[in-house]
């Protein structure tokens, strides 16, 4: 006997629909056969579906047993089949009615015992449900909140097998569709919480944050050890608006995807925050594997992505970050198929001037060669530096300096000035179409809206003589000095903006 059901599986953020096609007939002895290229943990499946069948109080058929994943030709990876396959077992043995099964996406992975654990991808596979028209989802209960999430589906989370079983055959009521949270809580991520308030002194390091969250500009920190870079570096999620629906969506995605979403979590409303350790590798960091995951660099899609000691990262790690900080996407090919994976972010970097840390110290001195020095800087390669927008020296404050100073700026009032300049350019920006902060502005968009007078086009020529700044980096000057006026309030680019702009290059 033959019985069908739906399920899917996801390949990098995108979902595929995949049906379990199983069989139970006499011929043969008894066994599992699994076919349509599973990969190992597809494999294991058998042993699970079996202990989970007979500890459910459901007899196993000792018949010859085929399970066919279609489409044959892409490997199936991951535990969610386990589910669809125990349910299609049943349904071709004649325990479990045909016709409950064609009208659902089943997905969960069983433990012996017959429980429904959580699963990886559940939200891009319930959009991609309602892009296919399929309105119901059977999944374990601990993703319902998260299938939730897209509107127009009858949510059933399941915590067993035998309620399942119970739920699909009608003696057993479906449970409601949940209710998800819209919003995830800002203090749920230690970033968001610290305050600007706790940093004193640093008055330029402080305003380069400013700038860089209001317009979504990549920043530099260089400095002596214990400066505050990484202090500082920490502070900047607190300063930022909550995502988009949009952006909420496509976060919140990519986090399931990674399999990092609470359980019972709804969207990600807040931007993310990661700071990968300086050993992280090349995959770490932009994603990959036989299965592409997403990295570093998507999981801080729509936030912010911190290299504290930026220059202990190996330098073919730095450089793969060159061609996403440009598209904002990475494009990871395998034989088959190319998983793209978005990768939006800023790129709040803090590195010591040389490997001591003490490299023009008026105290200290500093011992590296000038061999050592030139290696270490050149860990950050000319073409990643050219698309970081600020650039801040944050000099060591004395203590008594520190003792002795009054609280600085709280985050609150900081973020009420980034609010208005984010406001200013989605106004400015939305209205014709384009993406709404300077950071991303291009081509004529570029022009429009970076448009300089002839004494701040006289000003930009100067300090590309003078700093040796590629086309590229005068345009990034421009949208800072965009971003500079916006928090002003201004409509124009005036030299009293481009000359702070030109400020934030000077470590070049």
């Amino acid at each position: 006997m033959l019985a069908t059901l739906r399920t899917a599986a996801t390949f990098g953020i995108d979902a595929y629909p995949v049906d379990v096609e199983v069989d139970v007939s006499d011929g043969g002895l008894p066994t599992i056969t699994m076919v349509g290229l599973p990969d190992a943990s597809v494999r294991e499946s058998r042993e699970r579906v079996q202990s989970a069948v007979r500890n459910s109080g459901f007899e196993f058929p000792q018949r010859r047993v085929t399970v066919n994943l279609s489409p044959a030709d892409i490997r199936k990876v991951g535990a969610a089949f386990d589910l669809p396959i125990a349910l299609g077992v049943l349904a071709a043995s004649g325990l479990l009615p045909h016709r409950r099964l064609d009208e659902a996406i089943v997905l969960g992975e069983l433990s012996l015992d017959g429980a429904v654990r959580s699963i990886r991808g559940t939200l891009p596979i319930a959009a991609r449900a309602r892009r296919d028209g399929i309105r119901d989802i059977v999944l374990p209960a601990a993703n319902a909140t998260e299938a939730a999430l897209v509107s127009g589906l009858d949510v059933v989370g399941v915590n067993s097998l035998q309620e399942t079983v119970a739920i699909l055959s009608g003696r057993q009521p479906r449970p409601p569709t949940p209710s998800p949270p819209i919003t995830a809580p800002h203090h749920t991520n230690p970033a968001h919480s610290a305050d600007l308030a706790d940093v004193k002194g640093q008055a330029l390091a402080r305003r380069a944050l400013e700038v860089a969250a209001a317009g979504g500009h990549n920043l530099l920190f260089v400095g002596p050890p214990g400066a505050g870079k990484s202090m500082l570096a920490r502070r900047l999620p607190g300063i930022l608006p909550p995502l988009t629906l949009d952006e909420a969506l496509e976060t919140t995605a990519i986090h399931s995807v990674a399999g990092l979403l609470p359980p019972a979590a709804g969207l990600l409303t807040a931007a993310p925050f990661r700071a990968p350790h300086h050993t992280a590798s090349n995959v770490a960091l932009v994603g990959g594997g036989s299965l592409p995951r997403p990295g570093e660099i998507s999981l801080a899609h729509n936030g912010v992505l911190l290299l504290d000691e930026t220059a202990e990262f190996a330098r073919h790690v730095l450089d793969a970050l060159r061609q996403p900080l440009e598209e904002g996407a990475i494009r990871i090919a395998r034989a088959l198929r190319t998983a793209v994976f978005p990768a939006r972010f800023m790129l709040v970097a803090a590195m010591n001037p040389c490997p001591c840390g003490y490299h023009d110290d008026p105290v200290r001195v500093c011992r590296c060669t000038p061999q050592q020095i030139d290696r270490y800087r050149g860990r950050l390669s000319g073409p990643l530096r050219d698309r970081i927008d600020l650039s801040v020296w944050v000099p060591a404050v004395p203590f008594t300096a520190i003792a002795m100073a009054a609280p600085g700026e709280s985050s609150a009032f900081v973020r009420r000035r980034v609010f208005a300049a984010r406001d200013r350019q989605s106004v400015r920006n939305h209205s014709e179409g384009i993406v709404p902060v300077n950071a991303r502005l291009a081509g004529a968009a570029l022009t429009r809206h970076c448009a300089l007078d002839a004494a701040g086009l006289r000003v930009l020529d100067a300090a590309s003589r003078r700093f040796h700044l590629s086309a590229r980096s005068c345009h990034r000057l421009m949208k800072v000095a965009r971003t500079i006026a916006d928090l002003a309030g201004a409509d124009r680019i005036t030299v009293e903006h481009l000359a702070e702009a030109v400020q934030f290059r000077l470590e070049d």
